[in-house]
């Protein structure tokens, strides 16, 4: 049996872990709000910017290759992770899917590539020797759209010189504090706007639609990347956040029952003293 030292070093140790996580905990909470109210007023110039492609694409006769799908002979792959761990399975589940997708999809790393934001996603690609062909480490808490511009360009300017056929990200979707969901999405080609039906005000374009196209596709599919940047750092902060309060609530049990540990020892110890003192006087009669 531990010694009532042991057990107090424990109790004490588990309690400093306690203030730690609990810190974490409101941190990320704070965090997390930020972030949710971020993505939340980047939707409507992601819902604008998608009805302006999609009246073009759909009520004009203009192309542009970034709306045509071509073969497949190699595949992008746009991994968006955090930078730190203690965040329950959030970077786990991105990369399990990723892990997925590859395994089912391709026999060979010549038939893909990777383009990681995010630590995590970066060393686990790095590890398992997958080809990387862009990332960016240290992203903010709080990320502009000039954080990610260069990336996501480059990543578009890919598609546009068939150094790849397909774009495809892969991130955690925000949908509550309590619940973020990995969701794959086809990047490029652009896909979503093709055969549907946007709703608004009709445009006239000058000076031609293809020119506009030349010009908006680009932003459009950058804005897209920026978009779920900002869905997955509150989904990052939101796993944290549950992470911590669960780490926080074990803590608080495991003081609890060291407690009742320790009060076991210390009574059972004043028992022993008091029977040998019993014990003595009975010697001495």
């Amino acid at each position: 049996m531990a010694s009532l030292r042991d057990i107090k070093h424990r109790i004490d140790s588990t309690a400093s872990t306690q203030h730690i996580t609990k810190a974490m905990q409101m941190v990320s909470a704070s965090k997390m709000n930020k972030a949710e109210q971020n993505a939340k007023e980047f939707v409507p110039y992601s819902e604008k910017m998608q009805e302006v492609v999609t009246q073009i694409a759909n009520h004009t006769n203009a192309d542009h290759p970034m709306l045509v799908k071509r073969d497949v002979k190699k595949t992008g792959y746009l991994i968006i992770t955090a930078d730190r761990g203690l965040a329950g399975a959030y970077n786990a589940n991105v990369l399990r899917a990723l892990t997925q997708t590859i395994q089912k999809r391709h026999k060979s790393a010549d038939e893909y590539t990777i383009i990681a934001i995010g630590r995590m996603g970066y060393e686990f690609c790095k590890k398992s020797d997958m080809p990387i062909a862009k990332s960016i480490l240290g992203m903010p808490d709080q990320p502009s759209f000039a954080d990610v511009k260069k990336l996501a360009s480059g990543a578009v300017a890919m598609f546009a010189n068939e150094e790849i056929d397909e774009l495809i990200m892969f991130y955690s979707h925000y949908v509550s504090a309590i619940s973020q969901e990995v969701t794959e999405k086809t990047l490029l080609p652009i896909t979503d706007v093709a055969g549907s039906t946007a709703s608004g005000s009709q445009y006239e374009y000058e000076p031609s639609e293809e020119e506009i196209l030349e010009v908006i596709l680009p932003q459009y599919a950058e804005s897209m990347v920026y978009g779920a940047l900002l869905d997955a750092k509150a989904s990052e902060h939101a796993a944290r956040m549950t992470a911590m309060q669960s780490a926080t609530d074990n803590a608080e049990q495991l003081i609890d029952d060291l407690t009742l540990s320790y009060n076991r020892a210390r009574q059972a110890g004043i028992t022993q003293e008091i029977t040998e003192i019993i014990g003595g006087v009975a010697a001495l009669e």
